[in-house]
């Protein structure tokens, strides 16, 4: 392979921008994820926080007020 050929070659993968929205899609994935990961962590701990409401209203409610 000539060094023209190489060059040529070279040339031609700096200027496909094929390669960079890959990468731009791989970036905006991660950050979709991380957000999606981020939501559920506080939405679980909402979730945890009305089931333990609910279960000692329950256990109020069973025992005449006074919670275990």
């Amino acid at each position: 392979m000539s060094l023209q050929a190489i060059k040529s070659s070279v040339m031609k993968f700096i200027k496909d921008e094929e390669g960079l929205t890959i990468v731009e899609y791989a970036v905006a994935g991660g950050l979709i994820t991380l957000g999606v990961v981020v939501a559920f962590g506080l939405l679980g701990d909402e979730v945890e926080n009305v089931i333990t409401a609910i279960t000692t209203t329950l256990q109020e409610n069973q025992t005449g007020g006074v919670a275990n």
